[in-house]
């Protein structure tokens, strides 16, 4: 596997993510490459992800705080280290013998729409390892640490600070010191199992492995670790890391531009940050965001919650984010000829049935009306670009009951 760069095109990094202008910065060797070796048939690869900061919450009142504004149930952040169950049963002295995994949710304005996803991650508790010299580390309160979109971290910040009050939590831009990966590829699955421990789904403190003798070539002597993505078991493992080691498994032939795994979610159809998901103005439930673990609607009251829970109740979700492949009329892929906000139509009626919410190369995201979405095969095209057609995809990992047919049927009942 080649590593991807783009030493001729070095773009400022407040341009460089965001996704709805980044088909300008395509280089031709991308496209090339793309075609050539498809993610399905490599890895597994790893990127740094420069599109995300982090941010650390900290303080007895974290979870209080967090509960009341984010879409998904925090509290699961809170259980005492005797109420998890073991999944490491290697004595090793540093290794925590559980592993918390993280937790994805969204931030909603109070009419129900998103504003902002976060990658929760729990640290490890004082109680729990020992650090390299033997002692405990001795961190103060309780700490979480949120992987957060670094194009809206200042609006992030503000809107955080703007909630907390009197709340005790302190709320600090750790982005300097930390750094976000995501591990991937199409034959990370196959390769990762024979190492990993099921239940830990990480590499590092908490997995079934000895990691006390991998630790020095893995870098991961601070307890950081590579978890299950917390949305889709097919999206890979993610992690935050020191920004000055490098991750556990990340090789010089391993590593790949972010573009990359940009390319994998599109496949997958599943959109991330504020740019991607339009913030103040994105639906949840039309962006999946209940089939990618963001949302408990079990936990009570959030800002937002009302909307969110009405909607779902209802049970038909009438338009939702889907995976695209832009054609010619022949049926070949074409690259670079569709942009973010293309409007979607059915040749046959003219009618509109979505809107292109983000590309790159050959492949998209949109959100369009499902009963055409998937009964006007072979008729979708953009409009005034008659040449480009559009394929739709049907998610492996949808349950049936989002499909059209079974809507229909769930309805007529």
């Amino acid at each position: 596997m080649q590593r991807f760069k783009l030493s001729s095109l070095q773009i400022q990094r407040s341009h460089l993510y965001s996704f709805r202008n980044l088909h300008c910065y395509l280089p031709k060797l991308f496209s090339q490459q793309q075609q050539q070796t498809p993610l399905e048939n490599v890895g597994p690869i790893c990127s740094h992800l420069k599109s995300r900061s982090v941010i650390k919450f900290q303080g007895p009142d974290t979870i209080k705080f967090l509960q009341g504004l984010l879409t998904n149930d925090v509290r699961r952040f809170a259980q005492s280290i005797a109420e998890k169950p073991k999944t490491s049963n290697f004595p090793t002295p540093n290794v925590s013998p559980v592993s918390e995994p993280p937790m994805y949710a969204a931030m909603l304005t109070p009419q129900g729409r998103f504003l902002y996803d976060f990658f929760l991650y729990r640290p490890w508790r004082p109680e729990e390892k020992l650090d390299t010299t033997g002692a405990k580390p001795g961190e103060e309160g309780f700490a979480l640490f949120a992987d957060v979109d670094f194009t809206v971290l200042d609006e992030i910040l503000e809107c955080l600070r703007k909630y907390r009050l009197r709340s005790k939590v302190e709320i600090e831009n750790v982005g300097n010191d930390y750094a976000c990966w995501q591990r991937f590829g199409g034959q990370l699955s196959s390769k990762s199992s024979s190492t990993e421990d099921p239940k830990a789904a990480s590499i590092g403190w908490g997995g079934a492995i000895n990691c006390a003798g991998m630790s020095a070539t893995q870098g991961n002597h601070l307890g950081w670790q590579w978890y299950n993505d917390p949305r889709l078991e097919t999206l890979g493992f993610r992690g935050i890391f020191p920004s000055n080691t490098i991750p556990p498994l990340v090789e010089a032939d391993k590593e790949a531009d972010e573009r990359n795994y940009l390319l994998w979610r599109l496949e997958k159809g599943v959109a991330e940050g504020s740019t991607e998901i339009p913030k103040g103005e994105a639906i949840p439930l039309e962006y999946n965001m209940v089939g990618l673990n963001a949302i408990s609607f079990d936990k009570g009251c959030y800002v937002g919650q009302e909307f969110v829970a009405r909607t779902h109740h209802r049970g038909v979700i009438r338009k939702r984010l889907l995976p695209l492949k832009f054609a010619n009329g022949s049926g070949k892929e074409v690259v670079q000829k569709v942009t973010p906000g293309s409007e979607i139509v059915d040749t046959t009626s003219n009618k509109k049935v979505g809107t292109v919410t983000t590309a790159l190369g050959s492949r998209g995201l949109g959100l369009l009306r499902l009963e055409e979405a998937f009964n006007a095969s072979g008729t979708l095209s953009i409009k005034d670009q008659d040449n480009v057609k559009i394929e739709v995809i049907r998610p492996d990992w949808w349950p049936t009951e989002w499909f059209p047919e079974r809507q229909n049927h769930t309805s007529a009942a």
